[in-house]
C-alpha cells in the first residue's frame, strides 16, 4: 500500500528503474546515493501486506540496499540511517525483503573499475533483484545501456539491463 506522499517511482509490486545521470563515477556515485536515500526514506513511510493479508509498516528490516562495489556500500552506509541493511550482491545471497533497491554506481563503459562482465553479470543481477518479495528498483545511469560491446556475450549481458529498463517502463 502506497501513501499519497510516496516517491513517484515506488509501486506496490514489480520492478522499477530510475535513471540517474552522472559522469566519472567508477565504484561509487553520490548522485545514485542521493536517489537511494530518497527512495529509502519514502519506503519507510509505506506499508506492506504479508502473506496472510495483514498490513504492516515498513521498517529497515523490510528493505535491502544492494550495490556492486564495497566503496559504494560504504557511501550508502554514510548516506542512509543507522540500521539500514546495505551490502554487496554477494552479501545478500539468501536474505529477502519486501523492497530491494539496487544501485549500479558506475557512470558509463569508460568508468568500469573491473571488466564489463562483473557489473552486468546475469547471475548477480538476478540475485539482487530476486531478493525482493514485493518490489525491486534499479538505480542506474542510462549510459550503462549504451555500452560498446566487443562480443556477443557482452551484448547479451548489456541487453539484460536494457530488458529490466524496458520491463519497468512498461509496468
Amino acid at each position: 500500500m502506497l501513501s499519497p506522499n510516496a516517491h513517484p517511482e515506488l509501486r506496490p509490486t514489480g520492478i522499477g528503474f530510475i535513471e540517474v545521470d552522472h559522469q566519472g563515477c567508477s565504484q561509487r556515485s553520490f548522485e545514485d546515493a542521493g536517489v537511494v536515500r530518497e527512495l529509502y526514506e519514502s519506503l519507510l513511510d509505506q506499508c506492506y501486506r504479508d502473506r496472510q493479508g495483514v498490513e504492516h509498516p515498513m521498517s529497515p528490516q523490510n528493505i535491502l540496499v544492494v550495490a556492486p562495489y564495497n566503496v559504494h556500500v560504504d557511501l550508502l552506509t554514510q548516506t542512509l540511517p543507522p540500521g539500514a541493511r546495505i551490502g554487496t550482491i554477494d552479501k545478500f545471497q539468501g536474505p529477502e525483503a519486501e523492497a530491494v533497491i539496487v544501485s549500479m554506481a558506475t557512470s558509463s563503459g569508460d568508468d568500469f573499475p573491473r571488466y564489463l562482465e562483473f557489473l552486468y553479470s546475469k547471475n548477480r543481477l538476478n540475485v539482487a533483484l530476486s531478493r525482493a518479495r514485493c518490489f525491486a528498483i534499479l538505480v542506474a545511469n542510462p549510459k550503462l545501456m549504451a555500452i560498446k560491446c566487443h562480443t556477443v556475450d557482452q551484448t547479451d549481458l548489456v541487453n539484460t539491463l536494457c530488458w529490466v529498463h524496458e520491463y519497468a517502463s512498461a509496468s
